[in-house]
């Protein structure tokens, strides 16, 4: 039995084209997991979801979405997701837990002057999934969900995928130490992320982007590094690549965070993530 996940939008704050950055992708967050029987999870829909939609048209199972925050580059690119247009298609969306409650941002950015179709045209079953604040695990198919708040401007959540032994845990636009009052700290994330097979983090910046950037809302790539290895995570994917950087700084980026591991003797592997990567998980 296998659990898949693909990276399909790889990219912070706004789309990259270009060919500069054509090797890891200019798409904004969408990650995938293909639970063992079939199940479809899908994190964040930015502008990485709609090839992400042209695959799961041709299945008509119910798809998972779970959103980390309501910012553009997270929801952006919902409206061009095509299981939206299908008639019947049940689609469960999980708003991340923001300081405002506005659970049904993603359904309203296409009213009004932003997007030709309103929901209220749309044919699919579009469930608003809402997880009370108070419950954090709950079970989609064969997996175990888990959220924890990140530290980022406005909130948000960092999710755990876990099915039959196999764990991801998914922690993007989070501060590890931000300089504003944290919603969860270092050894909170540690704990969160324990025994990860992968664990996709957020490492938008450097130390050398700093204090510029401080109070942003995104990690620093060396610090992703020191909670996967905390965390004895077995793979680090580095997420949510700065729109400045291009495919080479991104190299460079692996290769200064490749040192941190050599130093402290782990056995971590580390990779960028890039549109199209596919990680098959066998249980």
């Amino acid at each position: 039995e296998h659990m898949r996940l693909t990276f399909y939008g790889v990219r912070g704050s706004i789309p990259t084209p270009g060919e500069a950055y054509a090797r890891y992708g200019g798409n904004t967050a969408c990650v995938h997991i293909e639970l063992a029987d079939g199940t479809d999870i899908v994190l964040d829909s930015g502008t990485g979801i709609r090839l992400l939609g042209n695959k799961l048209r041709s299945k008509d199972t119910p798809i998972h979405l779970l959103l980390s925050h309501n910012h553009w580059d997270h929801i952006q690119g919902f409206p061009f997701f095509s299981p939206i247009f299908q008639k019947d298609r049940d689609i469960y969306i999980y708003p991340g837990q923001t300081t405002l409650p506005e659970h049904d941002q993603i359904l309203r950015q296409m009213d009004g002057s932003t997007f030709p179709v309103p929901v209220s045209a749309l044919q699919s079953k579009l469930h608003l999934t809402i997880i009370p604040p108070e419950q954090d695990i709950w079970e989609i198919g064969t997996a175990t969900i888990r959220r924890i708040p990140i530290n980022h401007p406005g909130k948000g959540s960092a999710y755990s995928i876990e099915e039959k032994g196999i764990k991801i845990a998914y922690i993007t636009d989070n501060e590890l130490y931000p300089p504003y009052n944290k919603e969860t700290d270092f050894l909170t994330f540690v704990d969160f992320a324990r025994n990860a097979d992968v664990i996709i983090h957020d490492a938008q910046y450097m130390m050398s982007d700093m204090p510029a950037k401080t109070g942003w809302g995104h990690s620093v790539a060396e610090e992703a590094v020191k909670l996967a290895m905390a965390s004895n995570s077995k793979k680090l994917a580095l997420y949510s690549h700065d729109p400045d950087r291009t495919d080479e700084d991104i190299d460079k980026l692996v290769e200064h965070c490749m040192d941190y591991i050599t130093i402290a003797e782990s056995n971590l592997e580390i990779f960028a993530s890039a549109e199209g990567q596919l990680l098959d998980f066998t249980h």
